[in-house]
């Protein structure tokens, strides 16, 4: 089984607080770090977590405000002065080349190892073995990108009473049937799918970014298994939410109803907020599996079966 994990390094908006930093969070799969957003300050918590700076490391921007990327050439120079010397891959809308380069060449600033930029439209992003990771166009007030990680199909379940029944001896056979290859054995031919049940799911986690509410999506998490959706506001400041091209918790919660996610996770509050869990409740009148981020929150994201 991959250990699949979510770690939140910011969960404010625009002004942190002495609780939250600005927004962050991180997928780690399989040692792989999936780093979404770098707002001032997460480099502090990247450290605390105590993940490490040496890993596989691709970094996702979702937009350009300063709320989300400001801590990036902060965390990059920290990596650098830390050691690290494997490449970073850097995803990020339309302006992320020249916003890197531009503060790079301004800091004279020296990395010990390559850093790989790229701007993304819409679609697939990253396509690897197990994994595939998405982009589309969130609705902000600037160029805004939501993502979504998605592992693929995963085998099914090897039956070894079935493959005993059918005379299989154990060991080299097995495995080849596990791969879903078939088999020769008495003259006869055995097919995977005799001995394994049907591929099962794999898990799939939709980061929002800064977000209106729209039905597009909807269709774009589909089936979720985590949702971390824009919450700044809660009902009594939905025209500020309308304003400033954000989402209130209830929002974030009929999005989710309305794309079958089996979890939500409110996070990006506006420091108005001092307790959350009035977002929290608003959100679960609509959608019942519903938690709010903290920095450093540390999840497990399981197999559905």
């Amino acid at each position: 089984m991959v250990d699949l994990r979510l770690i939140f390094f910011g969960t404010s908006s625009a002004i942190p607080t002495d609780k939250r930093n600005l927004s962050s969070l991180t997928i780690i799969r399989n040692g792989e770090l999936f780093i979404f957003d770098v707002g001032e300050g997460m480099q502090k918590s990247f450290l605390k977590s105590k993940i490490g700076i040496n890993k596989s490391t691709r970094i996702f921007i979702t937009h350009l405000h300063g709320d989300h990327c400001l801590g990036l050439l902060g965390l990059l120079q920290t990596m650098s002065l830390s050691g690290r010397t494997k490449p970073i891959f850097i995803y990020g809308p339309h302006g992320i080349i020249r916003f890197i380069n531009n503060n790079i060449d301004n800091l004279i600033l020296k990395l010990n190892y390559n850093i790989l930029i790229n701007e993304v439209d819409k679609g697939i992003v990253i396509e690897e073995e197990e994994y595939i990771i998405k982009t589309c166009n969130s609705y902000h007030s600037i160029n805004s990108k939501s993502y979504l990680f998605e592992e693929k199909e995963r085998p099914g379940i090897f039956d070894p009473e079935k493959a005993l029944k059918l005379e299989i001896p154990k060991g080299k056979l097995w495995s080849l049937l596990q791969k879903g290859e078939e088999i020769k054995i008495n003259g006869n031919i055995i097919e995977s799918k005799q001995v394994v049940t049907n591929k099962r799911n794999g898990r799939k986690i939709g980061i929002s970014g800064d977000t209106r509410p729209n039905k597009k999506l909807i269709d774009f998490f589909k089936g979720s298994d985590v949702l971390i959706f824009d919450s700044t506001y809660g009902d009594e400041n939905t025209i500020n939410a309308k304003n400033n091209k954000h989402s209130t918790s209830r929002e974030a919660a009929t999005i989710a109803s309305q794309a079958k996610v089996k979890l939500l996770i409110l996070t990006h509050f506006s420091s108005r907020y001092k307790n959350v869990d009035i977002l929290v409740n608003q959100a679960k009148e609509v959608h019942k599996n519903v938690i709010a981020a903290y920095d450093l929150m540390n999840i497990k994201v399981l197999y559905d079966k």
